[in-house]
């Protein structure tokens, strides 16, 4: 008698994406939409430096009933991922100081920084064997990244090629691999387009998603005119279009005045501010009133005596004895050194517009 073996079939391999996490509500839709066809996914967070969240927010007194937390680590904790951090900090200095692709209004390197984070994410998933990766990308949601012409660009400069899947969109763009080789349904993937989000949010309720990171114009300091003027200024002052982290973080916090060429100051506009500056005295000569109170200014770049008295001044106009006959400022130099100057404060007339950066 013949005794038949019943052979289990070969279970398909269990499919892996690798997720842009931002801690934004595409991102985070982007992950949930694959997820629900029973892929495996992790996601990836890059830190550059300019990134709006989390910095400022957790400095400036107006900001200090915002709830302080990592969205993106949020984001990966709601959606039961796990989430690494990526310091992209050397790495990203290419993408603003050299753009292939050139800037937005400011300087802002769009379409550079969306294939750099994607290359990223596609050397990532090379290592650590996934099989493609995950965007919140929506078609013609930004305009100097994500147009229709810009997605291909996107895909390709990343080296990603079609294994770059854009859930929220994809309906309007070719089927990529995970499409093809049904990783992915593609029936239950999206189309949103355009700038509305009530798509998302749509999309959000029957989630069951009711708390997410809220739009806020951007999520970027490179967007932003004054920051990008000042890191402009920067670039002037030292003749060299490079930057430190340090440099970077200091461009976020306090008021820049740019009073003469060879110097300009980072003055603390609440404690909050000060607290923070006060971590770069030591490589800064730096002052403060004395007689009255006042902010903790930084001085940037090399100073004679001249210079001193006048950055003085200046500290005196920002303290609360801005209308005193006279300020007594304390002044420490780097090397150590420290004195105090008695100053008239500088009027508010003294001070044109074109000093503030």
């Amino acid at each position: 008698m013949t005794t038949l073996i019943k052979i289990a079939p070969m279970r398909a391999k269990e499919q892996k994406a690798v997720a842009l996490i931002s801690g934004g509500l595409d991102s985070m839709l982007a992950a949930r939409i694959v997820l629900e066809q029973g892929v495996h996914v992790e996601g990836i967070n890059l830190f550059t430096g300019f990134c709006v969240e989390g910095h400022t927010h957790a400095i400036r007194k107006k900001d200090r009933q915002r709830e302080k937390r990592n969205n993106a680590l949020w984001v990966a904790e709601q959606l039961g991922i796990k989430l690494h951090f990526i310091d992209a900090v050397d790495a990203y200095k290419d993408v603003v100081i050299n753009p292939k692709h050139g800037y937005g209004k400011n300087l802002n390197p769009c379409l550079d920084c969306k294939s750099f984070m994607a290359r990223i994410a596609y050397q990532w998933m090379l290592a650590n064997g996934f099989d493609f990766i995950v965007t919140g990308e929506v078609l013609n949601q930004r305009p100097m990244s994500q147009r229709r012409r810009c997605l291909p660009v996107i895909a390709v400069d990343s080296g990603a090629g079609d294994r770059l899947l854009r859930p929220l969109c994809a309906k309007h763009l070719p089927a990529t691999l995970p499409e093809r080789e049904g990783w992915v349904d593609r029936e239950q993937l999206h189309a949103f387009h355009g700038r509305s989000r009530k798509p998302q949010l749509a999309l959000a309720a029957s989630f069951g998603i009711e708390d997410y990171a809220q739009p806020a114009g951007g999520c970027c300091f490179l967007t932003d005119s004054s920051y990008s003027n000042k890191l402009r200024d920067l670039w002037r002052a030292r003749g060299d279009r490079n930057y430190e982290l340090d440099d970077i973080m200091l461009l976020k916090v306090g008021r820049h005045l740019r009073p003469r060429n060879n110097f300009k100051l980072i003055i603390g506009r609440e404690e909050g501010e000060n607290r923070f500056l006060e971590g770069y005295r030591e490589r800064f000569t730096h002052m403060r009133a004395l007689s009255h109170s006042g902010p903790l200014a930084l001085i940037d770049g090399q100073v004679d005596e001249n210079d001193l008295i006048l950055a003085a001044r200046l500290t005196a106009r920002f303290s609360q004895g801005r209308d005193a006959k006279s300020v007594s400022v304390q002044v420490n130099e780097c090397q150590g050194d420290s004195r105090r100057l008695n100053v008239v404060p500088l009027s508010s007339k003294q001070v044109p517009r074109e000093w503030y950066l």
